[in-house]
């Protein structure tokens, strides 16, 4: 039996690791309280009130411990997880996995060194059943060739509960780093692309001039030598709409073409993980909230027999070097 723990409970995908591997069959072995969020660790004792609460330090000294699961701030993740790679554990981390090009290529080298798994859970495409459907349609060639991918992810700022580091981009990354790194992950996986480059990116602040730094609005143009992507995230999900945001996300291929209305389906049908698909044989809506999540179960399998079935080693650093490229060449745009 897999044996993971929790370092760094600082964001709220935190649960999907756990969620996802308790499903998988591991055994929940306790977690840092450590947090810049006060009201997410008193969530964690809630959903986990058998969980210990127990030193870092002992979690990554620990050898029965298979994976550290981390959703630690941003600018943190890298260190912890070379930190727990070092110490013989496999990792599970939120997105963004890095923030600089410096973390990156350390993480690389541990990797190297040590033969363990850095995985980034991408949430968006991992923990979403539509988007696991559309990736199954899209293997039985139901749309044909994927030729383009155009993916949206707005989400709601909530201000009041969000911590000092989430407006510093230095700590969570930049817009792009932070939250389109699930945008690029897609467009490599649905268009089966090993590498990509940007082509252009724009980054901007257009509602928050009290925090001059903070980026709300990103926009990147991907190409590979198979397909093109075209990626918008920000912050600007509006208080009526009754989830955090309207993700979205079409995939267009020679034969037909797949849209993804990730988590509700505005002023239609109720629920979320909607999916579209319309080729030369049907047009049809497929609810996909049914759709078996595979990533966790694929994940765990990896851990023991030292595979990478859940998502390739080399995907995972793809998507972070062209997330942090379109992120320092974005041009800024909006108020400055």
């Amino acid at each position: 039996m897999l044996r993971f723990a929790v370092v760094g409970i600082d964001h709220g995908h935190t649960f999907d690791h756990v969620k996802g591997l308790l499903a998988a069959g591991g055994e929940f072995v306790g977690y840092c309280p450590q947090t810049s969020v006060p009201a997410l660790r008193e969530a964690f004792e809630k959903t986990y009130p058998d969980a210990p609460q127990i030193d870092r330090e002992k979690l990554f000294d620990d050898p029965s411990i298979d994976v550290i699961c981390i959703a630690a701030i941003p600018r943190d993740r890298a260190g912890l997880a070379i930190r727990a790679m070092k110490a013989g554990k496999d990792v599970m981390t939120d997105k963004p996995g890095v923030t600089t090009f410096a973390q990156l290529e350390e993480v690389k080298r541990t990797v190297a060194e040590t033969g363990k798994i850095f995985s980034i859970c991408f949430s968006e495409r991992h923990c979403v059943r539509s988007a696991v459907k559309a990736g199954k349609l899209v293997a039985d060639g139901a749309i044909g060739k994927v030729i383009q991918t155009l993916g949206v992810g707005p989400h709601r700022l909530q201000l009041p509960t969000r911590p000092d580091w989430f407006f510093d981009p230095e700590a969570f990354g930049g817009i792009i780093v932070d939250i389109a790194s699930h945008q690029v992950d897609q467009f490599l996986f649905y268009t089966g692309s090993t590498s990509g480059e940007v082509i252009a990116s724009s980054i901007g602040n257009f509602g928050m001039p009290d925090k001059p730094a903070f980026q709300d609005f990103g926009e990147v143009l991907l190409r590979s030598d198979r397909a093109a992507g075209y990626v918008r995230v920000d912050w600007f999900t509006p208080e009526a709409l009754p989830t955090w945001g309207d993700g979205r996300l079409t995939i267009l291929g020679t034969e037909g073409y797949i849209e993804l209305r990730k988590y509700i389906d505005i002023a239609g049908r109720p629920g979320k993980d909607h999916l579209f698909l319309v080729n030369g044989k049907e047009m049809t809506h497929i609810d996909c909230s049914g759709e078996k999540l595979d990533y966790f179960d694929a994940f765990t399998a990896d851990v023991t027999n030292r595979t990478q079935t859940a998502m390739t080693q080399d995907h995972v650093f793809e998507v972070c070097r062209l997330s942090l490229e379109a992120q320092t060449k974005a041009a800024r745009i909006g108020a400055r």
